[in-house]
């Protein structure tokens, strides 16, 4: 039975910001009540009216259940004194509130909208004041206003304060005229969220603002799928497929965003290439920037190269290969050099001899690599400072764009004489168009890394477009050395690499695979060797040393399953162990969890409280050391050092860590490696992941599946092809003549 109830907002027990779900507490004057439902305005001190049904909550007992819900202005004294103090308009609290309402009584509000300036009559409030208090209270009008629009339309009260602070008092204007621009202007509301809104408001499907708009979302789409580009043919079809138009108005369109300058068009190999303005500006910026770095040599240079290394050589007690050699020589004629090379080639040897060259030549020298365990690794092999590129490129809150973004850029450039990029198969076009701005003409830019892993996993395919491209000075390494050779993970890893089939199950060796026939059973035998095998045949902690690595996340042995069922018996639960539930995901005190996106400005301090800092990055790995639900924090152990405390509503930056994708380990090492081998999308199924997983591991490796997969993967060199235009770029400027070597 439905039922209305009318009252004045106590307090607010939980407030959902993303979709306007509240529980609330409402004094009607008679006894207090419980609301709940998605309610779009509501603030304490607030005169509502309520209508839905009461239920009875096996925990909280009773409830209304809200359908609808709507603001009352105040009536009496005591409202407006309530409603006044409630801290919802700015320069009013509750001995102002009081001293107002005693002034004008029930006129109060009417005072503040229409005749603010006689609230100079109130003690306390000078002209400037008054005109603030009815500027503030105008603001919250219009906020309301705005916010009963678009919940009509599904809009949540959080997206609805974003848009109302891009817009102000023309919100409802600019939506009504074109809905889409949302998609454009406000962050988190793409292509589809706008469609509904737009259909919702009986916009015609037609709407060249649709149109646009939805040219727009397929770029980006093509952009999350590692394309810099997409192909104008199959772009103009895919558009006209999802929005159920003809292929004439999708033309009419990308000729608008063309002439608009939102989009950009050119003839790459003989293709019609789209591209979204970020990407095109990013290939043409990169490309520039390798060609000056490049034009730039060292060669005339007083230094003795071949005397320095000799020297480094008798230093270090080592004896380097005439590849290694020439690539330290390179690295220092060079304003730009590529160093490529599989496992056991000898890149850490190279780089550190490169480090000791140029110190001993007082030379500045900038580390860094694209992910914080990359980092972590780069720092430890060199004993130097090394920090992710968004740290070297001090990324952080810009208060003039009022956005996150790069302080070090073209106007304020790194101030480094030689800077020392690894893992760099990592690095996107956007990130290395960020870096390369950054760094100015006569700097040395040494890119590092293993073409042969997998690319980004944002747009481009950096690493491989500049090897090809043969601009840059290029040094491949491809000598195993004598105790690379003693291990079979890099012997079968280069194997893997040329199509070969892998050594397996050697005698005293470090590469293996245990044969099963369904899902089960692998998922069971991974769960054994973590629990049992393992740890009995080397001592191998169960969550620190063994990483299960899975190509895919969907799946009886996904990362999602996977991690559930490992969870169960690596952490099970137990009384006394704390745990929080998230939707379908528990985390529990003792976790492996792993951090998902970048977060430059949480806080972290040390256990012993002497150091802290900022930053957790993408692909930390760390462990839930303690959950508490009075203060809602869960609290997670990094690189047993940095101690982080997240907001329960901040957990969606984490996941369970005891199965990762092989794509999440990129930059990672882990003493021991196992993978399932079983059927999966053949477009995973590829030899680039199974060489970038078998590379992640130092000791140790387990296959566990079916044969047939694993040389399935071997012979599948189909990686997916990704559409990028630098590498044409730089060919053609080489081609052109324009550089030589």
């Amino acid at each position: 039975m439905s039922l209305e109830i009318k009252g004045v907002v106590k307090e607010i027990i939980f407030r959902n910001e993303d979709n306007g779900y509240i529980i609330a507490e409402i004094d009607t004057g008679e006894e207090d009540i419980v609301v709940v439902g998605y309610i779009p305005i509501i603030n304490i001190g607030e005169t509502m009216s309520f209508t839905g049904s009461i239920t009875i909550h096996p925990i909280y007992g009773e409830q209304l259940q809200v359908v609808s819900s709507k603001q009352i202005p105040p009536a009496s004294l005591e409202g407006i004194k309530k409603y006044l103090a409630s801290g919802l308009i700015k320069g009013i609290g509750p001995r102002m509130a009081e001293r107002i309402v005693d002034k004008f009584g029930k006129d109060s509000l009417d005072i503040i909208q229409y005749s603010p300036q006689r609230l100079t009559e109130v003690s306390g409030i000078g002209p400037k004041k008054a005109s603030d208090i009815a500027g503030a209270y105008e603001e919250q009008r219009e906020i309301k206003e705005v916010m009963i629009f678009l919940s009509q339309f599904g809009v949540s009260t959080a997206y609805a304060i974003k848009i109302f602070k891009k817009y102000g008092d023309r919100t409802i204007e600019y939506i009504r005229e074109n809905p889409y621009r949302l998609a454009d202007d406000i962050v988190g509301i793409g292509f589809k969220m706008a469609d509904t809104i737009a259909k919702r408001m009986g916009i015609d499907p037609k709407s060249p603002y649709r149109i646009m708009c939805g040219i727009k979302y397929i770029l980006t789409q093509y952009n999350l799928e590692g394309h810099t580009y997409g192909i104008k043919e199959e772009l103009i079809d895919r558009v006209a497929k999802i929005l159920g138009v003809e292929i004439s108005m999708v033309e009419d369109g990308v000729v608008n965003l063309t002439i608009n300058g939102e989009i950009h068009q050119e003839n790459i190999n003989g293709d019609i290439a789209v591209f979204s303005m970020p990407f095109f500006y990013a290939e043409t910026g990169v490309c520039k920037k390798l060609i000056e770095l490049s034009g730039t040599s060292f060669e005339s240079s007083s230094i003795d190269i071949r005397a320095e290394i000799k020297k480094i050589e008798g230093e270090e007690g080592i004896t380097l290969a005439e590849n290694q050699k020439n690539a330290i020589e390179e690295a220092f004629k060079n304003g730009a050099t590529v160093i490529t090379g599989g496992p056991g080639t000898g890149k850490t040897t190279i780089v550190n001899s490169i480090i000791k060259l140029f110190e001993g030549q007082n030379l500045k020298i900038g580390l860094a690599a694209p992910t914080g365990r990359a980092a972590k690794r780069l720092r430890e092999t060199t004993g130097r400072e090394a920090k992710t590129i968004h740290r070297l490129l001090e990324y952080s809150f810009n208060e003039d764009g009022g956005g996150m973004g790069f302080s070090r850029n073209g106007e304020q450039p790194l101030n480094f004489d030689v800077i020392i990029i690894d893992e760099v198969s990592m690095v996107d076009i956007l990130l290395m168009y960020h870096l390369l701005r950054a760094i100015p003409p006569a700097t040395r830019l040494i890119l590092v890394g293993d073409v042969d892993q997998l690319p980004s996993v944002g747009p481009g395919n950096v690493l491989h477009d500049i090897i090809e491209s043969c601009i840059v000075k290029v040094v491949r390494l491809t000598e195993i050395f004598r105790q690379a050779k003693e291990s079979m993970i890099v012997v079968n890893a280069h194997r893997i690499n040329k199509g070969e089939r892998p050594m397996l199950n050697a005698r005293d060796k470090d590469f293996f695979f245990l044969p099963k026939r369904s899902q089960d059973d692998i998922l069971d035998t991974i769960k054994e060797l973590c629990i049992k095998r393992l740890p009995k045949f080397n001592d191998y902690d169960p969550s620190k040393d063994i990483q299960v690595l899975t190509p895919m996340k969907n799946s009886r042995v996904g990362t999602i399953n996977m991690n559930m069922e490992l969870q169960k018996v690596l952490n099970p639960q137990s009384n006394g162990k704390m745990e929080k539930k998230i939707g379908d995901r528990i985390f529990r005190v003792g976790d492996k969890i792993m951090q998902i996106k970048n977060n430059y400005n949480i806080k972290w301090k040390s256990e012993d409280g002497l150091r802290n800092g900022e930053g957790v990055f993408n692909g930390d790995i760390g462990y839930v050391t303690a959950i508490d639900e009075e203060t809602k924090l869960l609290s997670v152990c990094f690189d047993d050092e940095k101690h982080v405390s997240y907001d329960f509503s901040g957990l969606d930056e984490i996941e369970l860590a005891y199965s990762i994708t092989i794509h999440k380990s990129q930059g990672s090492e882990f003493p021991v490696i196992v993978m399932p081998l079983c059927w999966g999308p053949p477009m995973l199924l590829n030899r680039n992941l199974l060489y970038t997983a078998v590379t992640r591991a130092k000791e140790l490796v387990v296959l566990v599946g079916m044969e047939k997969y694993l040389y399935m993967m071997i012979r599948n060199e189909r990686n997916l092809k990704r559409n990028t235009g630098l590498r044409f770029r730089l060919k053609r400027i080489l081609d052109e003549g324009l550089v030589k070597w």
